[in-house]
């Protein structure tokens, strides 16, 4: 069995496993980091979106044998740590704006909303509604004009 190993919320770690699984699988079910949570599988929903390298991905889209021994694999679990703190300033925006209804999208809808801010402070610019619309996590609850303005609180603070 194929040995794979990369950076998990700051931690290295190896797994045996077969080249064609989902990376999504690899994380829930050998490793037992549950944030990311399984939609779809077909990189629709994005209810897994995490960050590679501080961007936004799909792991439910990714084969174990695309992630390199140098990538950095960040969940909604460790993203607190990404700016030492119990909480990361978009996730304290979603309990302020009590975006969360089911909550099953949360994690994926706030590690997408880190990454949109991050490229478009990358940029030198702040987040438009355009960049907004753009976004195409799916909230089974519809709680866009919470998440929308959770969003915006998030980026003033980060």
């Amino acid at each position: 069995m194929p040995q794979h190993t990369f950076s998990l919320n700051g931690t290295r770690v190896t797994v045996e496993v077969a080249d064609d699984v989902r990376l999504l699988w690899v994380l829930r079910d050998i490793l037992g980091v549950m944030g990311p949570k399984y939609g779809c599988g077909l990189n629709v929903c994005k209810s897994c979106t995490s960050h590679i390298n501080g961007k936004a991905f799909n792991p439910c889209a990714v084969p174990v044998s695309a992630i390199k021994e140098s990538d950095e694999i960040t969940t909604i679990e460790g993203l607190p740590a990404t700016v030492g703190r119990d909480l990361h300033p978009m996730q304290e925006a979603w309990l302020e704006e009590d975006v969360s209804q089911c909550g099953y999208c949360q994690p994926g809808q706030i590690m997408a909303a880190v990454a949109l801010v991050r490229k478009a402070r990358e940029e030198g610019r702040a987040i438009t509604d355009a960049d907004l619309d753009g976004l195409r996590n799916i909230c089974r609850c519809g709680t866009y004009q919470r998440i929308r303005t959770a969003i915006r609180k998030g980026e003033s603070r980060m």
